[in-house]
């Protein structure tokens, strides 16, 4: 097994300490939250991660490997292609984004519009999702969202979303992610960008707005204006 090298390890015995040692490294967390929904192929990762190389992916794919937090397969025939996916215990880590999700929204420097990742939307979904709001709500919502299908569920207060067909849905949006992103979080009305609503309308305007920010917490930095 590869330990984590002398170079990058706290030398601490501190849980947290340890989750960076195998963690901490830049793309790890990009690299798990892109395989939280199921397994991907390298090209596939690589789409969803266009800021990273190849060779930096390959490294810590292994290096992911070697924790026991990745595994690695090759499909039967016909397909015959390697795919990456998340171990059980890897998978286990989505509390870590949701609660890293929602400290982060409240930083006083992070800026709206940069581009997200189809599973990134759905994981933001998944951890920004008010279910006090949803009430009496009792609906499937589809999302086509560029080549991926998503199938949101809204029942008994609860929410669920997860990969599906977006077809029979009660209400489906389509589109290219970041524009439900702008929709959602950024304030923009369904008229202002490329998303086509296919069914109940007044539920996709409800749906958008089960998911508020959290406030910003306040800077201590002074305004250089």
């Amino acid at each position: 097994m590869v330990t984590p090298s002398r170079k990058r390890a706290y030398q601490d015995g501190c849980a947290v300490a340890h989750a960076l040692d195998i963690i901490g490294d830049r793309w790890a967390l990009p690299i798990m939250r892109e395989l939280m929904l199921g397994p991907k192929r390298f090209t596939d990762l690589r789409a969803g991660l266009p800021g990273i190389s190849a060779n930096v992916l390959t490294q810590r794919l292994e290096e992911l490997e070697a924790q026991s937090i990745v595994v690695r397969r090759r499909l039967p025939p016909p397909a015959a292609s390697q795919i990456y996916d998340l171990t059980d215990w890897g998978r286990e880590s989505e509390i870590l984004f949701r609660v890293l999700g929602r400290w982060a929204c409240r930083s006083p420097t992070m800026q709206p519009g940069k581009p997200m990742s189809q599973v990134s939307v759905i994981l933001s979904l998944r951890t920004m999702i008010d279910r006090s709001a949803i009430g009496d709500m009792d609906a499937t919502i589809g999302l086509r969202l560029g080549e991926e299908q998503f199938r949101a569920t809204l029942r008994h207060g609860d929410f669920t979303i997860d990969r599906g067909e977006a077809a029979g849905a009660d209400v489906i949006l389509s589109g290219d992610p970041n524009a439900l992103v702008a929709v959602i979080y950024g304030g923009a009305s369904f008229a202002d960008v490329a998303l086509t609503i296919e069914g109940d309308r007044a539920l996709a305007d409800r749906f958008v707005r089960l998911f508020p920010m959290p406030p910003k917490a306040p800077s201590t930095v002074a305004d250089p204006s």
